[in-house]
């Protein structure tokens, strides 16, 4: 046995006998095989970075020589056991769980039964939800004050699992730049009143925002990405990617993002977002990055502009997996498309919008100039200067960009299952199913506050 040497002693050694030693062995074995199957257990599932073999090199006369011609690639390691994703079905038809409902044993098994018994296959369950605090325990530091003590479900992997063994796809729905927790504990990253300056902004309904350029805040929420990811969600849906409205807009400096054109900023975001969590590298062996999804205002199929909160489609199209416009027919104002109530026409108003987004999802090119597109030019004629000269062609720009062609199935909208603005029950939810089968989308999300669904707006588990 040696004991544990200080510094300057000598190592002193005691010899045990062969049986002895052989016991000693036995017992090791048999320690290290309970450790191998039992920790996994204890240890929660932690993404970490491998060092990396660097290229070696060696000098000969004054000339440098390689040594290595394979370097291998960084990979991250897990200290847990790798979870059992589930592949993406070919139809989304999902149903939207909130913090304090995943949390809540009784209800979420109501919503499981649901997904069970009818034509749904995939749940979306709040990560971060809009006070900015988490719905599951962990031990990161960096976001283990985030935890919320109010709302979750602290057996988050395990339930994971368990929709995981039903065939269940599992998303987990991120609120991006609305976050008051952090922006009460780390206010210079916040959206600021211009005056009194410095104070941190609010909205009508005293919620505050992330300045979209506070770029240390970015890598907060790829740790908290590529944290959920570890936990068993199979996609990442993002909401809240934008800047804030409904408030005193007048009254408002982001100190960070200062003056760069909202949707300009907001794709730099979108970009490094699908930067960072598509990087296979970042995964252990055998571990593909996540599906990313992007949560819209609805409008964002049929407007151009940014809708002052820095959001278009075609600059989200190119880095995430599928856009969900929130396509709900009570949040489009009077007079939309020449409806005077556009929430009494659920199946025309998906059926118009989905449609637009069809066809600009779909598209080569189009009005709006994104991340390395270029002009598409255009022939025009160039009248004769005189009687004896010939009419010319010249190149112009003819106001369209050039755009990656994505497929139609890009898009997946979030529709109404809540009443506002009017009652909605069986034929209004199953309207706007139909309106979107019809524009020749197979996916949908329902969208109820409550997470009460309308039963019998869904068809019957084929």
């Amino acid at each position: 046995m040696t004991t544990r040497q200080k510094k300057g002693e000598k190592v002193e050694s005691t010899t045990y006998s062969g049986v002895f030693l052989m016991g000693i062995g036995v017992i090791a074995l048999v320690l290290s095989v309970a450790v191998f199957f039992l920790v996994p257990f204890f240890m929660p599932t932690i993404y970490e970075l491998d060092t990396p073999i660097e290229a070696t090199s060696t000098t000969s006369g004054g000339e440098q020589t390689n040594t290595t011609d394979v370097v291998q690639e960084t990979r991250a390691t897990s200290t847990g056991p790798i979870p059992n994703y589930v592949p993406i079905p070919d139809a989304v038809r999902a149903i939207y769980m909130t913090q304090c409902v995943v949390g809540t044993p009784t209800f979420r098994a109501d919503l499981v039964k649901l997904i069970d018994e009818t034509e749904l296959n995939a749940v979306i369950i709040d990560i971060k939800d809009y006070t900015g605090k988490l719905a599951f325990d962990t031990n990161h530091p960096d976001l283990r004050n985030s935890v919320s003590d109010q709302c979750g479900a602290r057996d988050i992997k395990t339930f994971i699992e368990m929709l995981h063994s039903k065939g269940i796809y599992v998303m987990g729905r991120i609120t991006v730049f609305q976050d008051p927790y952090y922006s009460s504990t780390h206010p210079e990253l916040a959206v600021k009143f211009a005056s009194p300056a410095g104070a941190v902004w609010k909205d009508h309904k005293g919620l505050s925002f992330i300045d979209v350029g506070a770029k240390p805040y970015w890598d907060y929420i790829i740790t908290l990405s590529r944290e959920a990811h570890s936990l068993g969600f199979d996609e990442l849906n993002y909401d809240y990617i934008r800047y804030p409205s409904d408030g005193p807009m007048k009254n408002i400096v982001f100190e960070w993002a200062g003056n760069k054109e909202k949707q300009v900023m907001l794709e730099e975001f979108y970009a490094y977002l699908h930067k960072e969590m598509k990087d296979p590298t970042k995964y252990p062996v055998g571990v593909n990055p996540p599906i990313l999804s992007a949560d819209l205002f609805g409008m964002v199929t049929t407007n151009y502009d940014d809708l002052n909160i820095g959001q278009v489609l075609e600059r989200a199209l190119p880095y995430f997996d599928y856009v969900a416009p929130m396509v709900y027919p009570s949040h489009y104002p009077a007079g939309f498309n020449g409806w005077k109530n556009p929430n009494t026409v659920p199946y025309e108003l998906i059926k118009f919008v989905m449609g637009s987004a069809v066809r600009r999802t779909i598209a080569s090119e189009s009005p709006v100039e994104v991340f390395g597109s270029s002009p598409v030019m255009k022939n025009v004629l160039v009248p004769p200067t005189s009687s004896t000269t010939a009419t010319t062609t010249k190149e112009v720009p003819s106001g369209n960009y050039t755009k990656e062609v994505y497929d139609k199935d890009k898009m997946r909208p979030w529709i109404q299952d809540f009443d506002y603005g009017g009652n909605y029950d069986v034929a209004e939810v199953r309207a706007q199913i139909q309106a979107t089968y019809d524009v020749g989308l197979d996916s949908w999300m329902l969208w109820a506050p409550s997470n009460r669904y309308t039963r019998g707006a869904l068809k019957g588990d084929s």
